[in-house]
């Protein structure tokens, strides 16, 4: 039976959390009286498949179902977990969840993304209040992985490892804040950034747009991978931190900040934001721009990923996750053999992309190699087999048709098109899907090695009697057109 929550609102935050949990195989049960929110949360869940599916190779679960509800009460039945994202009111908030804690089974988890409201406050209404926390998240909440994890007073220990355990399971970093305080720990030090923004903006010594260069060309990009703590570590060089805090501890008595006060927001002042704002927004729709932002924030996910560091490490961790519960594919007596094998998928990640604005030339030949790894799992070579031998690249001859640029999704087939104990020849056809171009070509030949004694031998009986049946239903099929095609310059 699949795992069920129900939410409270499905704006920006919500409809966040719906896209996460629906994408991650959760049904959900969504209240919201804004007669607009299946169609915003609908909106917001487009964007969301569609950086979550460029975000990772990892197939994602069956997506799950959303049903709209008509009360508070309602999404909270036949769920695990309630999650309450309304606007940041202190009342309409104690409403909502005193209402769904005496209309949910005891067992039910109630959860508030408030971003700085305390959970004992927040509870004060509730019957049950052991089971409710805060559980902050950040926006856009299907791609970023922190969640705050703050207790009440009367919160039980055990609801809170539960909830560690359940929004971990999503692939997100949940961290727990030791003591209950306002605004929890991220949105302290934002405020503390925001406020110094404002007065930047208001004393006009920078542009809006000239703030955020400021970030994103500078400090940003450090706290991608390093936060704040270690990035002045590394200031300190090779004394590290106590040097750093000699050198540039006394600075803080200097009165750079203006942190304990707030400039007053005028019309004058908001009509400068505002106007700035527009300009450098230069005429794009706030889904537009999510789009734009969600396809950056993959990019350096991928990046940091690739040094499993950061949100790169928490991404991978839930990569390994999902493919662990999925089955590797695995060839039985029911497939269908009569066309070639699909048997893996890719995407053109940032990464791969040259100075030429497409795929490297190297990547083709990784998104072969891979297809020639699914095709020996297929096979029934695992890692746990390995130590009997597997399928080692002996010659391969790429073909390079068309260019595969960012995003491009792309899908291999396969054909075997000869075998005997210890060779397998095989052809390999990229194609990307959507327009169905056929993009390049793989023909590859491998001998089968015995792993422990470094050397060519025969494949196992079963391994070879797959290969032999996939190779008999193949001899139906045409030959592909490229197969046997030799380099040269013709007369030359």
């Amino acid at each position: 039976m699949r795992r069920a929550v129900g939410l409270l609102g499905g704006g920006v935050i919500g409809g966040g959390w719906a896209a996460r949990f629906l994408l991650q195989g959760f049904d959900v049960r969504l209240y919201d009286p804004d007669p607009e929110a299946e169609r915003k949360m609908g909106e917001m869940l487009a964007n969301a498949r569609r950086a979550l599916t460029s975000l990772s190779a990892v197939p994602l679960p069956p997506e799950g179902t959303v049903t709209m509800v008509a009360t508070p009460a309602e999404a909270a039945r036949g769920v695990e977990l309630v999650q309450e994202s309304a606007p940041e009111r202190v009342e309409l908030k104690q409403a909502l969840l005193a209402e769904v804690c005496a209309a949910a089974a005891p067992e039910v988890l109630i959860a508030s993304s408030t971003s700085g409201l305390r959970p004992t406050l927040l509870a004060e209404g509730m019957a049950n209040p052991g089971r409710f926390l805060v559980a902050h998240p950040f926006n856009p909440v299907y791609l970023l992985p922190l969640v705050e994890l703050c207790a009440g007073e009367r919160t039980a220990p055990a609801a809170m490892e539960r909830a560690r355990a359940l929004y971990g399971s999503l692939g997100m970093a949940p961290l727990v804040v030791r003591k209950e305080i306002d605004g929890f720990v991220a949105d302290r030090m934002l405020e503390a950034l925001w406020r110094e923004a404002l007065w930047l903006v208001n004393d006009g010594i920078a542009s809006v747009e000239e703030v955020d260069d400021a970030i994103r060309l500078g400090a940003g990009l450090r706290w991608a991978s390093m936060g704040t703590f270690l990035t002045y570590r590394i200031a300190g060089g090779e004394a590290g931190m106590r040097h750093f805090m000699a050198q540039f501890g006394p600075a803080l008595q200097w009165p750079w900040t203006r942190l304990t006060d707030v400039p007053e927001l005028t019309d004058e002042l908001l009509d400068t934001i505002v106007a700035q704002s527009d300009e450098q927004a230069g005429g794009r729709s706030a889904r537009e721009l999510e789009q734009v932002r969600d396809d950056c924030l993959v990019s350096v996910l991928q990046a940091l990923r690739a040094r499993d560091i950061g949100a790169g490490a928490v991404l991978a961790r839930h990569e390994r996750a999902l493919a662990a519960a999925e089955p590797a594919r695995v060839i039985d007596a029911g497939d269908d053999l009569s066309q070639q094998l699909s048997l893996h998928t890719a995407r053109v990640e940032a990464g791969w992309v040259d100075y030429n604005g497409h795929a490297h030339e190297s990547r083709y030949l990784q998104v072969f190699g891979d297809a020639s790894d699914a095709l020996f799992t297929y096979l029934g070579i695992d890692a746990a087999s390995l130590a009997g031998g597997s399928y080692f690249t002996v010659e391969s001859h790429l073909s390079h048709l068309r260019e595969a640029l960012l995003d491009d999704r792309l899908s291999v087939t396969t054909q075997i098109l000869g075998v005997d104990p210890r060779r397998l020849h095989v052809f390999h056809s990229l194609w990307r899907e959507g327009d169905g171009a056929l993009l390049a070509t793989a023909e590859q030949l491998f001998v089968h090695v015995d792993t422990v004694a470094r050397r060519a031998a025969p494949a196992a009986p079963d391994v070879l009697a797959r290969v032999e049946r996939i190779k008999a239903a193949h001899d139906a099929l045409p030959r592909p057109q490229r197969a046997g095609r030799s380099i040269g310059i013709p007369g030359a």
